[in-house]
This record gives structure tokens, sequence and C-alpha cells, in this order.
């Protein structure tokens, strides 16, 4: 795949990004969030759509489709990862008024995309039998779960590419864009969803199968429309063939910002296999609680990731720009925002528990133990703010490592030992109290390495 973007003049390319620090940070803050954060709400509504279609086949499909998902979210985790390093050093690079070195980050950085599509594709042929049969051994199940892995993993480059492109794109402060053409491939993915399932409109009916070509099929004609955008528009990066060159350190930069960024992405992943094994033991009952809080989170998470990501290209250009003062406003109104996007989610969490949960239908045993679970993790709603924005600002400025090791204090290092000691004592209390503790340890390192860190590129005076 070539994208082949015309150089247009110097004057033209510093005009189309001159807004990035020129524009008051605040508006430019919130234009460049708000579209990141339909574009998550309109994919959440695919995977909610595309649920409802797979259910009507049987819970058979259901659990063969979600057996496919730790899959699917590998390949999510590595096209994102690698697209927000490419999207950090090409925003510098910008902001430094270094197209050259940015159209060298971007083109490497495609380069590296298809070779994982090529990984992944062997990966679609030669494991996806074996790890299937690791989760079940009822034989429909097990072809269906089959039928659907094939495809969404042996033609995942569509959605490799098109994450790839979506980080570029938001690197150059084309918000709109992004969720336009996000948007575009999701709509046609959710109104091809019933009609290959079901075989409408004189298509034949492809069962579980139907939904993994719907899947690709809006996958790969986002990515087109990326490709189209690109070759009909200056975007301010030019990706060619003749951009690629042997660059280790370039190489070792993207995957620097890159990895951290997979491995937080897998994180929540590997927090909810774990905890859901020392709650099993506790009971079920607090299994379905804790389900429950992931997907209530999600509402709180979900704007806060938004401004995160909206964040993070005016960081990398303004630094690249020597706009250090631009730079410090970033950190503070992005700060303030999710500080009051996670006010609301505490007193949510703290007062009205049991109308959120009522929400979900939840019963009376469910809001027994439920309403308890939601107050005490509701406490580490606000105290993570900082933290949040620590992660952003780190892989803003290709520190992924920093990044890393915030994230997992938050998710991993702490919540589960911590968890497991002192449900030894109090039983699912101890683990929901371990949410608030994580934080807490989060917020101190954070603080701490935040501050090192923007006096070391003297944001403070």
């Amino acid at each position: 795949m070539h994208c082949i973007i015309h150089f247009r003049k110097d004057a033209y390319m510093k005009q189309n990004q001159e807004f990035m620090r020129e524009k008051p940070v605040f508006k430019l803050l919130i234009s460049m969030s708000v579209p990141v954060v339909l574009s998550m709400l309109i994919q959440s509504l695919y995977n909610i759509i595309d649920s409802i279609w797979v259910t009507k086949l049987g819970t058979d499909a259901l659990t063969a489709v979600s057996l496919a998902f730790p899959l699917q979210n590998a390949i999510m985790s590595v096209g994102v990862g690698i697209g927000v390093g490419i999207g950090s050093i090409v925003s510098m690079d910008l902001g430094g008024g270094n197209r050259e070195n940015a159209n060298r980050a971007a083109s490497v950085g495609m380069a590296l995309v298809l070779i994982h599509c090529v990984v992944f594709l062997l990966c679609g042929v030669f494991l996806t039998k074996p790890f299937l049969h690791m989760f079940t051994d009822d034989p429909r199940t097990f072809q269906w779960a089959c039928d659907y892995t094939y495809i969404v993993l042996c033609l995942s480059f569509g959605e490799l590419i098109q994450m790839c492109f979506e980080k570029i794109f938001q690197a150059v402060g084309k918000m709109k864009t992004t969720m336009l053409l996000m948007a575009s491939g999701c709509i046609i993915n959710i109104i091809l969803d019933p009609v290959l399932i079901f075989g409408w409109f004189g298509f034949p009916a492809m069962g579980v199968k139907g939904a993994a070509v719907a899947t690709v099929t809006g996958q790969i004609i986002a990515m087109l429309l990326y490709v189209i955008v690109c070759i009909k528009q200056d975007i301010g990066v030019t990706i060619h063939p003749h951009h690629v060159q042997p660059d280790v350190n370039l190489i070792k930069r993207i995957y620097g910002i890159g990895i951290p960024s997979s491995l937080m992405l897998a994180m929540p992943s590997v927090l909810t296999g774990v905890l859901n094994v020392i709650l099993a033991e506790l009971g079920s009952i607090y299994v379905a609680v804790f389900g429950l809080y992931f997907k209530l989170q999600t509402f709180i998470n979900m704007p806060s990731n938004g401004v995160v990501q909206g964040m993070r290209p005016i960081i990398s250009y303004n630094y690249g720009a020597g706009e250090n003062q631009r730079v410090k406003q970033a950190i503070r109104y992005s700060m303030g925002i999710i500080a009051v996007i996670m006010l609301i989610g505490t007193i949510a969490a703290l007062g009205f528990p049991a109308l959120i949960l009522k929400i979900f239908d939840a019963d009376a045993k469910l809001l027994k133990y439920g309403v308890p679970a939601l107050r005490i993790i509701g406490l580490s709603f606000l105290v993570s703010t900082v933290a949040i924005v620590a992660c952003g600002v780190f892989e803003a400025l290709g520190r992924g490592r920093d990044s890393l090791i915030i994230s997992l204090l938050r998710q991993l290092i702490i919540i589960v030992p911590v968890g497991w000691l002192l449900s030894r004592f109090w039983g699912a209390i101890g683990i929901w109290i371990a949410f608030p503790a994580a934080e807490t340890v989060a917020l101190v390192v954070a603080f701490k390495k935040l501050k090192t860190v923007v006096q070391k590129v003297y944001f403070c005076g």
C-alpha cells in the first residue's frame, strides 16, 4: 500500500499547521478532544450492536466471537501503540519545522505496520486452532470461533493501517477528519452485520463468518478512505516509499513509545482476568459486581481518554516548536478538565451508587454487594487525574517508559498483590480498597516524575 502525498509549497504547509501554535490553547484542546470522544462513542455503539446481532445466532455464536477477543485486542494494542509512537515523533518534528524528518517517521512507521500485518497473517494461519483449543472443546463453538478468527486475524491489515493513519492524522491536528473516517468504517460495519450474517437482500447467510467479513470490510474501507484523503490533500506530512530508509534510532524511538502504549492497552484485560480468579474464590456475585463496575468506569474514562488524545499532539507539536508556555497551558487545562470529569464520577459513585446500578437492572443481591464496591472504588476517580494526564504527557514527549511505569502502578503492580492480601482479611472489600490505594501511590510517583520532566524541558518558569 502506497500513500503518496504531493509536496505543496512550504508556505501552505506552514499555514496548514500554524493553528497548532496560534489558536488559544483551551479552544484548541476542546476542538481536538471532542471529535476523539465522539469517535470512541461510535466505536462503542458498533461493539454493542455487533454483539446484539451475533447473539441472535445463539449463545454458542456469542461465545465463539468472544473467544477471538484477546487476539483482536492484541491487534488493536499493536496498531494503537505503533501509531502513538509515530504520531508523537511526527508532531514534534513538524513543530520544529522539520518536515523531512516527519515524512521519514511517518513512512518508516507505516513500513513497520506492514511488517506487523504479515506477522498477524501468519499468526492467523498457524496459531488460531491451538489458541482456541485452549478455551473450548465444543465442536460447533470451536468451528465458529475458527471461522471468525481466521478472517479477522488474516485480514487485520485494514485495522492496523487504519489505526496508524488515525494517529498520524491526529498528530497533524486533523481530528474531525479522523472522526468522520472512523465513523464511516463503523457505520459500514453496522450495516453489513445483519446483511451478511442472515443473508438479507440476496446475500448468502454466512452466520458468524458474516460478522467477521463485515468487521474487516468496514476496517478496509476506512483505511482506503484515509489513502484517498492523503492523495487528494496535503495533510502536512508525506508518506512515500522513498522516505523509507534503515534508521535504527528512529525505529527505536517509535517502539520506545509504542511498546509501552501497547502494553498499557493490554493491562486492563490482564487485570480483569487476574481479579476474576481471586473474586471467584469469594463468590460469583463479586465477579458480576466487578464486571458491572468495568462497564460503568467506561463512561468516566472515555471522555478523559479523549482529552488525553487531544492533548498529546498539542504538547508534541509545541514542544518541537519551542513554545514551552503553550505546553504548560495544555497540561494545566487538561488537568483541570479531567479533574472535573473525575469529580463528577466520584460524586456519582459516592452519592448515587444504587441509582447507577439500577440502570443496569441490578437486583437486590447485586445492589447489596455493588453499592459498597462502587463507593470504595469511586474514591480512586479524582485521585487518578494526575496519573492520567502524566501518562499522556510522557507519551507526547517520547518518554514511553515513564508512562508505562505509571500505568503499571495504577492497574497491576499495586492492585493485584494488595487486593489479594487484604481479601484474606476483609474479603472483597479488601480488593475494592486496593483501587484507591493504587491510584494514591501512582499519584505520588506521577507527580514527582511529571515535575522532574517539566523542569528538565524548561516548562516551568
